[in-house]
């Protein structure tokens, strides 16, 4: 199996790791230091007990090495936790490589960064790279196995041969995950800055982004607050039940918040075909062309939608009152859209990245792109994709666009 460094479209096919066979492969050139930690082996002891790492407290989140760079706040180690725990439900192999620095050829801060941003190249968008210290970083390398690990490492040791590099890898469950579980506590324990996670120069968002946000939202309630009106008298005289529906959502890191729209459906119905719907969209089993809105995919012909739903739904005049999501600052006028518990828990360990590293937007990349005609995969690369490349100029393409796709109704429904 070779190890693509690529986006979800080219990841490769994975073997299950065997538990009770799982080895680990280390490169070290000749001298380098053991990238586990001062007083440690790279030699696997396979009667260790392998304590859960699900037991581990979490971490607070880090900061970066200094305040004018671009790395990430988001912290390592409870991803690294989160991304065991994901593995230990679902059985899905997951792998990781450690890096480290020679400090004794090289300025350990210099020669980490360009270590950091090889890494970042190397890696596929689903792989989570974690700054441990000035000398060590690591990848959580999901669905892999360890010859895939292992063509990794060897991948990198090409372009940082002249960094006295040393790297080990492993497959969960390996005594590899729980020294770098208590490295990463310890790190924490004893510095500042805990183990963070390293998205590059490009990481989400821009200076202006939350500017837009606010100036973009504040003015369209404005203008749209005459539509927004005459829609809450007809959602009110259409079905009993209030006008604005309420929901919870899971926005950036996970964390939830209360996701508004002007209600579609009529009240106390049952979710438990939705619920079976998103499973089999998020499987790969949806018949095309009946996804709507994003990870809250709409049932064709639901009989729960109220005359007036339909209406405003075919026109996503629905959405309009997620605008003060944006003003709160729960939402962005363009990211993903924000998911559902019950959709998290049908996620691949890849599919987690959308909702870990993006605030969740009103319209998207995949929204003017193909809106309901789209997979579930392919939505999510497209996420992904816009995660590590947004930019004023292409938020602002997004929103044009959207008026576009709006006023045409392409997909909506």
């Amino acid at each position: 199996m070779s190890y693509v460094a690529a986006d979800e479209s080219s990841r490769p096919t994975v073997d299950r790791a065997d538990p009770e066979s799982a080895a680990r492969v280390v490169a070290f050139p000749s001298g380098a230091a053991s990238p586990l930690g001062r007083g440690q082996t790279s030699t696997s002891d396979s009667a260790a007990r392998h304590r859960r790492a699900s037991d581990a407290p979490l971490a607070a989140d880090g900061a970066p090495i200094d305040s004018n760079d671009d790395h990430s706040r988001s912290d390592f180690f409870a991803t690294l936790l989160a991304t065991v725990r994901h593995s230990e439900r679902t059985g899905a192999p997951l792998a990781i490589a450690v890096f480290s620095i020679d400090p004794e050829k090289h300025n350990s801060i210099g020669a980490a960064n360009r270590l950091l941003k090889l890494l970042h190249m190397a890696k596929r968008d689903s792989d989570v790279l974690g700054y441990l210290d000035s000398e060590r970083a690591a990848v959580l390398l999901v669905d892999t196995d360890l010859c895939g690990a292992q063509r990794f490492t060897q991948r990198v040791g090409r372009r940082a041969a002249d960094l006295g590099r040393s790297a080990v890898s492993a497959v969960y469950p390996d005594a590899l995950f729980d020294q770098v579980i208590r490295d990463c506590r310890e790190v924490g324990e004893r510095s500042t800055l805990p183990p963070y996670i390293y998205r590059g120069p490009d990481a989400f968002g821009y200076p202006l982004k939350r500017s837009l946000d606010v100036i973009g939202a504040a003015l369209a309630l404005v203008l749209l607050s005459p539509l927004m009106l005459l829609t809450a008298l007809a959602v009110k005289l259409s079905s009993p039940g209030p006008v604005i529906f309420r929901q919870t959502r899971l926005g950036k890191g996970g964390v939830p918040f209360e996701f508004l729209k002007f209600r579609s459906m009529f009240v106390a119905n049952d979710d438990a075909a939705h619920r079976a719907y998103v499973a089999r969209l998020i499987a790969g089993e949806h018949e095309p062309g009946q996804q709507g809105d994003g990870p809250l995919y709409k049932i064709g012909a639901d009989p729960r939608i109220t005359a007036v739903g339909n209406v405003i739904r075919k026109t996503s005049i629905d959405e309009l009152p997620q605008l003060w999501n944006v003003l709160k600052g729960d939402m962005s006028l363009v990211g993903p859209r924000p998911p559902l518990n019950y959709e998290v828990e049908r996620y691949r360990a890849w599919h987690l990245r959308r909702t870990l590293d993006a605030q969740p937007g009103i319209t998207g990349v995949w929204q003017v792109s193909g809106r309901s005609n789209v997979s579930f995969d392919e939505m999510v690369r497209m996420d992904l994709r816009y995660i590590r490349h947004c930019s004023l100029k292409m938020d602002l393409k997004i929103l044009a666009k959207t008026v576009i796709v709006v006023l045409r109704g392409d997909g909506a429904s």
